[in-house]
């Protein structure tokens, strides 16, 4: 064991020289220890026995998530919106033209729009949005894998081969969700979006269902969640908090606005949920919230400056924080202290 651990040292300390050696400038000492686990998970990986072909997946999944930071880091200080919709929705279709017209309020509103770069309701986002508002995220397909005139060229335009290492910065990258009606793809990503967001292994963000006005598509398959799924106990009636089905875009646009007016972000300091704010709360809002969701809170919630394990984002430094002793089960009761915190009923 212990001769394990001496060749385990000697093997960080190589990893650390090599990596002095090979960054062209000194990165941050917080970072080097994650750097090294990345080289050791791939040294344990081919010691495990792994063979070539998933050695090769690793390999290409990494690239194309590594391809996919350097393509949206310089937008990260703007907010965009993730939309999902059919490939196969003609321009002359009211659906193509509820996609566009959103698209380009949206971009006007100060949102950059992120979609597939194919055709559809992708390139009726695309085209609304402009391309300077537009990010293009393609899966290589035997079909449908050219992307689409108005994003083709941009370098906002990010190429996947797996729809798991796309589908992380669908939502990774997104400050709300706008599904359009489609086919089983569209299902696929609303399910898994909906379902990342209610277990808190996604961020909390509007999921929006946007139908023509007076359509039955979305308001149909709501009809079924409640009626199946709700009805039977398979979710929470505070589940439904975290999705809304509407056939008016310009309410769309609003309910993405309304959720940031006073709530920033979150992320976790230990095992306190930790609200950022755009303002802070009376207190006796603060304590009417304690009282009103102590069925997720363990503790009342308090209001307080930005801990010092944030001090990894200075730019949030300023923004009042609530933190809150949260169970981490019901994200649909956190979404309604959210509404409550930016005023909403």
């Amino acid at each position: 064991m212990a001769a394990r651990k001496k060749s385990d040292t000697v093997l960080a300390d190589t990893i650390t020289d090599l990596l002095a050696q090979a960054l062209p400038e000194p990165v941050e000492r917080k970072s080097l220890p994650y750097l090294r686990e990345i080289i050791e998970e791939c040294l344990a990986m081919v010691r495990g026995g792994a063979d070539m072909a998933d050695i090769k997946l690793v390999t290409a999944a990494f690239a194309e998530i590594r391809k996919g930071l350097a393509c949206f880091q310089p937008w990260s200080d703007t907010r965009k919106i993730t939309t999902f919709g059919s490939a196969r929705t003609p321009a002359d279709h009211g659906e193509y033209h509820l996609a566009r017209n959103f698209s380009e309020a949206a971009a006007r509103a100060g949102f950059m729009i992120i979609t597939g770069a194919g055709p559809g309701i992708m390139a009726a986002c695309q085209e609304g949005a402009g391309k300077e508002r537009s990010f293009g995220v393609n899966i290589q397909l035997p079909f449908e894998n050219e992307a689409n005139s108005f994003i083709a060229g941009d370098p906002k335009l990010a190429e996947f081969k797996y729809f798991f290492t796309r589908k992380l910065f669908f939502l990774k990258e997104s400050s709300a969700i706008v599904l359009f009606p489609g086919g089983f793809g569209t299902h696929d990503e609303s399910f898994e979006s909906l379902t990342l967001i209610q277990t808190g292994k996604s961020q909390l963000v509007p999921m929006i269902y946007l139908d023509v006005p007076g359509g039955t598509y979305w308001r149909s398959w709501d009809k079924y969640i409640r009626e199946h799924l709700l009805r039977r106990g398979l979710i929470s009636k505070e589940d439904l908090s975290l999705y809304t089905v509407t056939d008016d875009s310009e309410a769309a646009l609003r309910e993405i606005n309304r959720f940031y007016r006073v709530y920033h972000s979150s992320r976790y300091v230990g095992r306190r949920l930790v609200l950022r704010l755009q303002q802070r709360l009376d207190e006796g809002l603060v304590t009417e919230l304690g009282r009103e969701f102590s069925d997720i809170l363990g503790s009342p919630p308090e209001q307080r400056e930005a801990f010092s394990q944030e001090s990894d984002e200075p730019e949030l430094a300023g923004l009042p924080r609530l933190a809150l002793d949260f169970n981490r089960a019901g994200h649909g009761r956190l979404r309604e202290l959210i509404n409550r915190i930016n005023g909403q009923d």
